[in-house]
Parts: structure tokens; sequence; C-alpha cells
């Protein structure tokens, strides 16, 4: 009896222990839930969109600053399509950060669609965001208000000009790199034959020999063959007697070897002198009043000719140790002049067709643009350039920018510390630079309606704080596209770079406040106005500002 009741008991103790053990892994299970609720959350800022129309769907996190948090980025949304991936913002809130992400979806397809659940890895553990539902509908169109056209007929469009500029672009490079090739390939030549030349004597008897072997005789063709002959001994006398002899007439040639006679620089015959002068007197009447020579005169001057060289060649002294360093020394300065005015030469050259190309190309597309082209614009290059448009703090600031924005960290006072809740501080460039951006957003620790004029005073005070001296102030009332309404200030102030020195060239800058119930935002644009391209920054940044709404506000 004993037994039996000890055995109800024990099944009693465990029936209690399996429900309190039911009891305990459901409270574990709702307590999970609950926290992973809490961690990630997904919200759309529409439920209803027409078709093609943008939703935008936010995923939220609360993490620690050591979690490592991975979103979606493949096309994880079907039915629905994501047209775009937002960069992820993040908020501090004491220990733990906010990390917020949004996606651009859409759908071409009236109808009621679900908008699945989206997996977030936090620290490699899944986290799931609830499903959505999204209804889209048709864009209605009244034909009976809607006219209606018949088909245009095709219209011949005329092929574009020729790019003229394009082929200047390419056809000047290949010039000048041909005619560099042209000039180093006939240096190269010169220089090879320069080596490669025989010492005057001998250079004078091989002439003779390859004259001899011509045919110019046989042809009839006599001025050629005493062209040739007189040039012959006139190279050898250049080079052996009297370096003017190639560029001197025959009676200036005569006149200076007679010079030479006299001076006793040289062992002339007087003989040979006046042999000489008959022949050259006799090759110009053969090659400017086309004289008929007789029979066997050329041949009886050729060897006459040959004869003088080899009795100048006796004649001519042997070079001292001296003469020859001299003569040495002399060929090189002279070469190195010659080096010198290539240089000169191809340099000028060169720096001509620059210019001339430079003139062109600021003929067809302008001067200003030529400057910028050389010189360099910081501004031009940032207004050409691809724009990014992100979104900055919370709520957040939507814009374009030529270049992404970074996070700065944002000065907070002790005074405004118990005021304020969080403050996002984004900046690029620098105060003094071609372009200076800035956006800052400031939440509030509690709702309060913010005096837009009282804020931009404390906005400008800290810009003077900043740097900016001698400001000059204009308001006005701003209202971006989508008709949220702010203050604008705007005008000009020298840039304190130093304790010491300010800038003289003034800056322009442009101030945006838009005030929320519990919330500022703040852009400022500060740049070096050019006259055209900065002002092109600024109304496009103007254009592409979007404000996102706090939720407070909203409601």
């Amino acid at each position: 009896m004993l037994d039996a009741k000890q055995n109800n008991n024990c099944k009693i103790r465990n029936l209690k222990f399996q429900c309190n053990r039911y009891f305990l892994f459901s409270l574990f299970f709702l307590l999970f839930s609950f926290i992973s609720f809490s961690q990630v959350t997904s919200s759309i800022d529409s439920t209803k969109i027409k078709i093609g129309e943008e939703i935008l769907y936010t995923i939220n996190v609360n993490a620690d600053s050591t979690d490592v948090v991975v979103f979606p980025e493949e096309q994880t949304f079907a039915p629905l399509e994501m047209i775009e991936s937002y960069k992820a913002d993040t908020t501090f809130e004491g220990a733990k950060y906010r990390l917020i992400k949004k996606y651009g979806l859409t759908q071409f397809d009236s109808g009621h669609y679900t908008i699945p659940p989206q997996r977030i890895l936090i620290n490699n553990k899944p986290f799931l965001t609830d499903s959505i539902k999204v209804e889209v509908n048709d864009v209605i169109v009244d034909t009976t208000k809607q006219k209606m056209f018949d088909i245009k007929p095709a219209v011949e469009v005329k092929s574009p000009p020729f790019d003229w500029l394009s082929l200047l672009y390419w056809l000047v490079p290949i010039l000048l790199i041909i005619g560099l090739a042209i000039y180093l390939f006939r240096r190269k030549k010169r220089k090879d034959a320069a080596q490669k030349q025989l010492p005057p004597y001998e250079e004078a008897i091989v002439a003779l020999k390859t004259l001899d072997n011509s045919q110019l005789l046989k042809e009839n063709k006599s001025k050629e063959y005493y062209s040739s002959l007189t040039e012959i001994v006139k190279r050898y006398l250049d080079r052996e007697v009297d370096e003017a002899a190639l560029e001197s007439t025959s009676d200036e040639l005569i006149t200076r070897l007679m010079m030479h006679k006299d001076a006793g620089s040289f062992d002339f015959d007087l003989e040979t002198i006046r042999k000489l002068d008959s022949i050259f007197k006799r090759a110009d009447l053969v090659k400017f009043a086309k004289m008929n020579q007789q029979a066997g005169q050329a041949e009886v001057d050729r060897k006459t000719i040959e004869e003088i060289i080899n009795e100048t060649h006796e004649a001519v002294p042997e070079p001292t140790e001296e003469e020859l360093l001299e003569n040495q020394e002399y060929l090189e300065k002279r070469a190195k002049r010659r080096k010198r005015r290539k240089w000169i030469l191809g340099i000028s050259g060169v720096l001509a067709a620059i210019v001339l190309v430079g003139i062109i190309y600021g003929a067809a597309t302008g001067f200003d643009n030529l400057k910028d082209k050389v010189l360099g614009n910081d501004l031009r290059e940032l207004a050409e350039g691809r724009w990014i448009k992100s979104e900055y703090g919370n709520p957040a600031v939507i814009l374009e920018t030529p270049e992404v924005l970074v996070r700065a960290e944002a000065a907070i006072t002790d005074a405004n510390k118990s005021a304020v809740s969080a403050k996002d501080f984004f900046t690029y460039g620098k105060m003094n630079s071609p372009l200076y951006i800035m956006v800052s957003t400031t939440q509030f620790s509690q709702k309060q309606d913010i005096a837009l004029e009282t804020a931009l005073d404390g906005v400008l005070d800290d810009l003077e704080q900043s740097g900016a001296k001698n400001l000059i102030v204009k308001r006005d009332d701003f209202e971006t596209e989508k008709g949220i309404k702010g203050l604008k200030a705007y005008g000009e102030f020298n840039v304190k770079v130093s304790d010491n020195k300010v800038l003289k060239e003034k800056s322009t800058y442009e101030l945006l406040l838009f005030a929320q119930q519990n919330g500022l935002q703040e852009v400022l644009i500060v740049y070096q106005d050019d006259g055209k391209y900065a002002e092109e920054i600024l109304k496009r940044i103007e254009a592409s500002i979007e404000l996102e709404i706090a939720e407070k506000d909203g409601q």
C-alpha cells in the first residue's frame, strides 16, 4: 500500500516537473521572440501606390557598438522589385546605436502583394522582419477628356556634324609623334654617317672612283659630271685646307688659295692653282653656258683633279699634337653648338605646335574652357563629375552632392546636452576649400516648437566661431520642390585660417534651415565664386534637397 502511494507521488512530481519545464521553455521562446522583435523592425511609407511608384521600405536595427549587422542586398523582396538600396544611416543612443537601412521598391502590375520577411544577420544570427501587405493600383486615364492624336510620320534626321575637335585631339599627338620619330631617325642617320666618314684624302679618292663607274659621260651628261667633279675637289679642300671652300664660288676659292700660298700656310705650287682655276672655269661654262667640251677633255680634267688632290695632300703639313688638341676641342665645341641649336629648334617647334593647338582649341571651344583644361578648375571637375544622392542624419536630409559627405564629430555644449538627444554632422571639404558642404541634424529630448529666426541666429553665431569673419547676412524664405518650407541665409564672409591670418578673397555661402517639432535640419554650402560652375553646383544641390519628416510630425 505504501509503495503504491510512493509511486503515485512520483508520477505527480514528474508531471509537475514536465509542466514547469514546458512553461519555462514557452517563456524563454516568448522572451527570445520579444528580444528579436525589439532588435529588428520594419516599416513602409505607404501601403497603397500606383504602378511604378516607389515604396520606401525601412529596416531599423538596435544593436551594440560591437555587433556586426548584415542587411540583404539582393532581390529578396519578390514579388516586388528593388530599384535602389540606400546607404545605411547610424545614430547613437547611449551605449547602443540604431541602424536605419532603406530600400526603394516598386511593382509594375496592379494587384495586392505581400513584402516577404527579410533576413538580417546580427553576429551571424538570423532575425526576420514582419511581412507587409501592399496594394498597387492602376493609373486611371479618362479617355473622354484626353485627346487622341494620329501617329506622326517619320521625320528624316540630319546626320550630326563632323566632330573636328575629336579629330584634333587624335591628329595633333599623332603628328607630333611622327615628327619626333622622323627627327630621331635623321639624327641617328647623320650620326652614323659621321662615324663612318673616311679621312679627307681617302674620301676624295673613293668619290673619284665612284664617278668613274658612273654612266654620266656615256649618257652625255656633262653638266652633272662636272658638278660632281668640282664638288669632290671642293669638299676635299674644305676639310683639308679651307673650311669655307664648299660655300665659296670658284673665283672666291682660287683667291683664298692664293692668300694661303702668300701667307705661307700651305706650300701650294702656282701651276697647280692655275690648273684648278682652268678646270673651275671650264666647269662653269659647261654647267651654266651649256658649252660642249672637246672629246676626251672630261677625262683629262678628272685626271688633273686627282693630281691636284695628290699634290695638295703632300703639301698639307702634318698637324702637331697641339694643333690636333685644338682641332679636337674646336670640333667638340662645334658639335655642342650644333646639338644645342637642334635642341632649341626642336623645343621651339614643340612649343609653337602646342601654342597653335591651344589657339585652335580655344577658338573652337572657348578660351575659358582652354584655361580650365590647362590650369585646372576644381569647381568644374566637381560640377561635371558623377554626383551622388544620399541621405544624412535622422530625420534624414536627402540631397545630391559631387562627393559623399563624411560623418564628423558634432560638438555639443554642456548647456545643450540635456536638451539634445542626438546630433549628426556630415561634411565635405574645408571652410577655405573651393567648395565646402555641411549637413547637420539635431534631435531634441522633448517635443518643442522651434522658431527658425532664433535658431538661425544661433547657427550664424556658430559659423562665426568656426572662422567666418566680416559676415554679411541676407535672409529669405526657402521652399523645397516638395513644398517643405524653411529659412535661408546667404551672403559673403572672409575665412580665418589661423590666429593672425584671414583670407582676403571673400567666400560666398548659403545656409538653409528647417525645423520640426522635435528636430532641426541644417544645410550649409560655402564656395569660392568663379562666376559659372559654383552657381551651377549651388542650384543643383538646392534643387535636390528632400527632407524626411519625423513620424511624430506626420501624425
